[in-house]
């Protein structure tokens, strides 16, 4: 992974948009990391495992749910009230 200052990511944006093709690049102001530089196909094989992790995620939670008796209805009705048991209020 290569690393380089804001300063330099300014000046040499054209290089480090080809570099991003091979490797990440990070760009550092004041010796903090701030962004990271990476291809089109990196990031959309990232989102893609993170959409595919929530939505597994997602099924565990339903199971386990569904073991205990909790359904779309009962949800439904915990989300229409909030931690104290009162309705939300209606805009005027």
């Amino acid at each position: 992974m290569r690393r380089v200052s804001a300063t330099d990511a300014k000046r040499n944006l054209a290089a480090l948009l080809d570099a991003a093709q091979r490797e990440s690049v990070v760009i550092r102001r004041h010796k903090r990391d701030v962004a990271v530089l990476l291809s089109a196909a990196k990031y959309e094989r990232q989102r893609s495992l993170n959409i595919t992790e929530f939505q597994s995620f997602c099924d565990r939670v339903a199971a386990r749910a569904a073991e205990h008796g909790f359904d779309a209805k009962k949800l439904a009705a915990n989300l229409s009230h909030d931690r104290t048991g009162a309705r939300p209020r209606r805009r005027r």
